[in-house]
């Protein structure tokens, strides 16, 4: 019976990105407050909706980043 190992690579991919994650989860909202702050200007449409990209990128690879690192740990292969 062969025991179950870790996919270091799988893990490695994980972590980075949950590391773009985490740069991601302060960009956007902090790009989101500066472009509230800020109605008067020219960009401040553009502004607001690059933040809410970001945002919802924060999301989305947070959940891509941990399914990588769960599956580096508990995938037969």
């Amino acid at each position: 019976m062969e025991t179950k190992r870790t996919n270091k690579e799988l893990l490695v991919k994980g972590i980075k990105t949950m590391g773009l994650t985490l740069v991601l989860m302060f960009l956007g909202p902090t790009l989101f407050y500066v472009g509230l702050s800020n109605p008067e200007k020219p960009l401040y449409i553009p502004i607001l909706i690059v933040a809410s990209i970001l945002c919802i990128l924060a999301i989305y690879f947070a959940f891509k980043g941990l399914k990588t690192i769960m599956d580096s740990m508990f995938k037969n292969s």
